[in-house]
């Protein structure tokens, strides 16, 4: 029912039916999936401004998903969306300077755009930037602002920034080494299936640190 209201709306040009019609194209919510039809709706949308259908563009363009891929059309979309304050496009942007797709590579302004969506509460924008200060790509390197804003994002759930405050506990960057917390900040990135804590937490279970040893509860984690 949803998708016939937004279908309605859209045909009238409004920007934001035409972005919703796009996401239920894009996710199958009350249509076959489509890709295809998700772009054409997200393009009509992004024509008139749309900040989201524009992120929507560029993030299809970079993952090649009803278009074909092209990085530098990418940068071109979450560019407009970044402008207009769009969190998750200004993030989007950032990992294109940091990678070097689309653009030249360009860490200082990985780290301006990464600036940007953090200062606004997204949570991959805090790990990155956090990622920045920990080796210092694009900033001084900095352990203690890398805890700041790993553990602002990892207050928010988000499995790398836990991950990566348990690095700096397990480590001693920024922090006081605690193998305790680094063990507890593992565990919440790896039960929410993040690769490499899994894989950290193997390594506490193996050496005995932060949890008695126990080869049998690594391998459980390294199977993972």
């Amino acid at each position: 029912i949803a998708v016939e209201w937004y279908r309605r709306a859209a045909d009238q040009g409004s920007a934001n039916a035409q972005h919703s019609l796009g996401e239920c194209y894009y996710d199958g919510q009350g249509v076959e999936q489509n890709y295809n039809l998700a772009v054409e709706w997200y393009r009509r949308s992004a024509d008139q401004g749309h900040a989201n259908a524009q992120y929507s563009l560029g993030y299809s363009y970079s993952i090649g998903k009803g278009v074909e891929q092209n990085y530098e059309i990418a940068v071109e979309w979450y560019r407009r969306a970044a402008d207009q304050g769009s969190a998750n496009a200004q993030h989007s942007l950032g990992e294109c300077y940091h990678d070097g797709q689309g653009v030249e590579q360009n860490y200082n302004l990985a780290v301006e755009w990464y600036r940007r969506a953090a200062d606004q509460g997204d949570a991959d924008a805090q790990y990155s930037l956090g990622f920045c200060y920990h080796y210092g790509l694009g900033v001084e390197q900095n352990y203690e602002i890398a805890v700041e804003w790993y553990r602002h994002a990892a207050d928010q759930d988000n499995a790398k920034g836990q991950c990566g405050l348990g690095n700096c506990y397990s480590n001693g960057h920024g922090v006081e080494q605690n193998y305790d917390l680094a063990v507890e900040w593992y565990r919440r990135a790896a039960d929410q299936g993040n690769a490499i804590a899994q894989f950290k937490l193997g390594l506490c279970y193996s050496n005995g640190q932060g949890v008695e040893q126990s080869y049998e509860v690594a391998v459980e984690w390294y199977r993972r």
